[in-house]
C-alpha cells in the first residue's frame, strides 16, 4: 500500500557553541500572510515589490511570518531573548516557544533572565502562561526608551493602541522585577545592549560576544530576508517611527556585512542563524553552515 502523504515537517530548536556560550534558537512558529504589499515597501508601487519577490523565487501573493526567540547558556546564567506569541498565537501556528523548552532541555523554571528588544506583540505575548508568570524564577530586562515610551503613551501610533493595552497588562505588572538598560549597558558581562531605535521607540538589539566569537541579535531590524534586508530603505508597515527604522535598518546591515559579523534576526528563515553580504550594493541574507560552532 502506498505510504500516508503526512505534511510539512519542520525543524524547531537549532544549537550551537559560541564560545563558552551556547546559543539555542527555537521557533515559536510561522504564519502565512496572504499580501507581501503591504506589510513591505508600502511607500513604492506594488509591482515594485513583487517584481523583488519574483527575482529572488519567491511568491508574489503570499509570504511567511517565522518568530525565533533565542536561548543564551553564558554556563552560569540562561537569557531567553523575546517570549513568542503565547497562547494568543496557537490558532495560528505560534506561541510554542515555552512548550519547546523541554526538547531543547530546558524547563520554564530554568530561565533566569528574559531579556525583550522590544514589546510588540510576537515578543511579549509569551510572558504569561494561565495568567501567571510563564519563566517564575526569571528577573527581566528590557530598553529603558522601550519601556518608559510604551508607558507614557504619547508617541505611540494609533494603530498600536491594542500592542500598547497587551504592554500595560503584560509588562508593567513585572516592572519591580526588571532592569533598565541604556544602550552600550550590559544585560550579563559578554552580552550589550545596541541602539536600535525605529521600529519600536525603544527597540534594541545585543551584542553577545564569548572567547572572540561574536553574534549580533538584531530582533526586528529587518522582518523578512529579502523584502526588507534587500531594500532597507523600503517603508515597512510594521516600523512605528518609519523614517527612524529605515535609517536604522541601513546602519544595522552595513555593520554586519563590513564586519561580517553572524546575525540572529527574529524573523528570519529558521533556524534564523546567518550573515549578511553587501554583492553588486545589494545586501543579501546568506544562512549559516557548519561554520557556526559545533
Amino acid at each position: 500500500m502506498p505510504a500516508p502523504l503526512l505534511g510539512r515537517l519542520r525543524p524547531h530548536i537549532n544549537r550551537f557553541r559560541l564560545g563558552s556560550f551556547e546559543v539555542t534558537s527555537i521557533l515559536d512558529g510561522v504564519m502565512e500572510m496572504d499580501s507581501i504589499h503591504p506589510p513591505f515597501g508600502i511607500d513604492r508601487p506594488a509591482e515594485e515589490v513583487a517584481a523583488s519577490a519574483k527575482a529572488n523565487l519567491l511568491p508574489t501573493n503570499r509570504l511567511e511570518n517565522s518568530f525565533t526567540p533565542n536561548l543564551v547558556n553564558t554556563g552560569e546564567q540562561l537569557i531567553l531573548f523575546d517570549v513568542g506569541l503565547g497562547s494568543s498565537g496557537r490558532a495560528r501556528g505560534a506561541g510554542q516557544v515555552r512548550q519547546l523548552l523541554s526538547a531543547a532541555g530546558y524547563q520554564p523554571e530554568d530561565v533566569d533572565i528574559v531579556t525583550l528588544t522590544h514589546v510588540h506583540p510576537d515578543h511579549i505575548g509569551g510572558l504569561y502562561e494561565a495568567d501567571q508568570p510563564a519563566f517564575p524564577n526569571a528577573r527581566y530586562v528590557i530598553g529603558r526608551a522601550e519601556f518608559d515610551g510604551w508607558k507614557d503613551g504619547a508617541t505611540i501610533p494609533a494603530q498600536r493602541q491594542d500592542n500598547r493595552n497587551l504592554f500595560l497588562k503584560y509588562v508593567v505588572p513585572l516592572a519591580q522585577k526588571m532592569v533598565f538598560l541604556e544602550p552600550g549597558d550590559s544585560v550579563v558581562p559578554g552580552i550589550e545592549a545596541v541602539e536600535a531605535f525605529g521600529h519600536s521607540a525603544g527597540h534594541m538589539a545585543y551584542h553577545i560576544e564569548s572567547d572572540g566569537q561574536a553574534v549580533l541579535l538584531w530582533g526586528d531590524v529587518t522582518n523578512h530576508f529579502v523584502l526588507s534586508l534587500q531594500h532597507p530603505e523600503w517603508q515597512v508597515a510594521y516600523d512605528d517611527e518609519p523614517a527612524r527604522a529605515t535609517a536604522t535598518r541601513q546602519r544595522m546591515l552595513d555593520m554586519a556585512a563590513t564586519d561580517r559579523l553572524l546575525v540572529l534576526g527574529h524573523h528570519m528563515p529558521f533556524p534564523s542563524v546567518g550573515y549578511v553580504e553587501k554583492l553588486n550594493g545589494i545586501y543579501r541574507w546568506t544562512p549559516a553552515a557548519y561554520q557556526v560552532g559545533g
